[in-house]
């Protein structure tokens, strides 16, 4: 085992682990779990809050035995695997996964446990692929939930308060080719009026603004469907790589131009080996239900003056619903609005406190590994099953082993 100290991605959050520890067997990760006081699971680091802290041992999965063990139409992988080392894995052998989000860094478990997403109106959260968890629960034992599992929807996406995800079964599909062009320019009015056509003109969308009047259109469109076409309404092709944040290098970035590639060199904004995004910087995304999404675009817009001093960039994306209680696509095809925010903890804080408000009528639900404002008690009206997953915790883990201060203030 090695002891490695740890912030997180962005280097906004040190945790305050006691210790922060790498097993190297899942027998090393029940002995942990048994001989800690608290635990809790880190996978990449890349969440904007303590989501993943405790004063106990901050476990890490990267150096537990690689697994990856294909059946019929899923694949087992082990908790700690990147995504990026998976989809490569998994191209190499004719297959896929639906859909990637924008860094290929995080971990498989990690994403999950936070319904990380990429952008597809058909295309749900990586927590939707999940077909099965072996988790080390808080009395050394090794948990299997499946799909004939009663808790398993409950318990994809939970954050790591169940106890360590030491290996996961995932739904996976036939290889495919991409191709990546980029649209500038479009007038911000032209996004509102037009959003279902401009999101699901490809197989999956981005669109980047600042809010300051025009956006830029990202399509990734399989090679075996029609080529998206923008041009309608007043974007022009970019003849140039872009980068998601104006002035940024576009070196970081995934092949555009309208290059063929494999999926998993295309569907992610950036390169799996390069250091992605800006670095520093701070995160929030938020979740509203489709059919409202070009109403709450609008309300947003009216922020733009107050955004503008702190803000790097906003990307708009799809995301299809899912049955996982806590995924915030919980039955409910969706619309999310990411803010990518300079380092400024006090304005962002202000930010997040207007965009809130401005959402409200819509029952906005956040990203839980970003930044938010959200009390509990809001938190527990937009989420049919909040209490299910209360009663969830304290069945598999009774003695609150690894639970920390953010779950305990959201459930008690």
């Amino acid at each position: 085992m090695t002891l490695t100290p740890r912030t997180n991605w962005s280097g906004s959050v040190t945790f305050a682990a006691d210790r922060v520890l790498s097993p190297r067997s899942v027998d090393q990760v029940r002995e942990l779990v048994l001989t800690s006081r608290s635990a809790h699971v880190v996978g990449a680091g890349h969440s904007f809050n303590r989501i993943a802290d405790t004063f106990g041992t901050l476990i890490s999965l990267d150096s537990l035995p690689t697994v990856f063990d294909l059946r019929a139409d899923t694949v087992r992988v082990g908790g700690g695997m990147r995504l990026a080392e998976l989809a490569s894995r998994l191209h190499a052998r004719g297959l896929a996964l639906p859909a990637l989000p924008s860094l290929p860094h995080i971990t498989v478990a990690g994403a999950c446990a936070t319904a990380t997403h990429g952008s597809g109106a058909t295309i749900g959260s990586l927590a939707g692929l999940v077909r099965s968890l072996d988790v080390v629960t808080a009395d050394g034992s090794v948990l299997r939930l499946d799909t004939s599992h009663e808790d398993l929807t409950g318990a994809v996406v939970s954050f790591g308060a169940l106890g360590v995800v030491v290996a996961m079964e995932l739904a996976v599909c036939p290889t495919f080719d991409v191709t990546q062009r980029v649209f500038q320019d479009m007038p911000w009015d032209a996004v509102t009026a037009n959003l279902d056509a401009v999101l699901t003109c490809a197989y999956s969308v981005s669109v980047f603004t600042t809010w300051q009047g025009t956006a830029e259109v990202w399509t990734k469109g399989r090679t075996d469907a029609p080529a998206a076409d923008l041009s309608w309404t007043g974007a022009r092709t970019a003849t140039t790589a872009r980068h998601p944040v104006p002035g940024q290098p576009a070196h970081h970035c995934t092949t555009q131009l309208g290059e063929p590639g494999p999926w998993h060199e295309r569907l992610p904004h950036f390169r799996a080996d390069f250091t992605p995004s800006v670095g520093a910087e701070l995160q929030s995304e938020y979740f509203v239900a489709r059919e409202h999404a070009a109403e709450a675009l609008r309300a947003l817009a009216g922020l733009r003056d107050d955004l503008a001093p702190v803000l790097l960039t906003s990307e708009i994306r799809t995301i299809d619903a899912d049955e996982h209680w806590l995924s915030p696509t919980y039955r409910r095809p969706s619309v999310a609005v990411h803010f990518t925010w300079r380092p400024d903890a006090a304005a962002v804080g202000a930010a997040v406190l207007r965009i809130e408000e401005a959402l409200a009528p819509w029952a906005p639900r956040p990203h839980w590994g970003k930044l938010f404002a959200a009390s509990p008690e809001v938190l527990r009206g937009r989420y049919a099953r909040w209490d299910d997953f209360r009663a969830l915790l304290e069945k598999h883990d009774p003695t609150r082993r690894f639970r920390n201060d953010l779950l305990d203030g959201w459930f008690g």
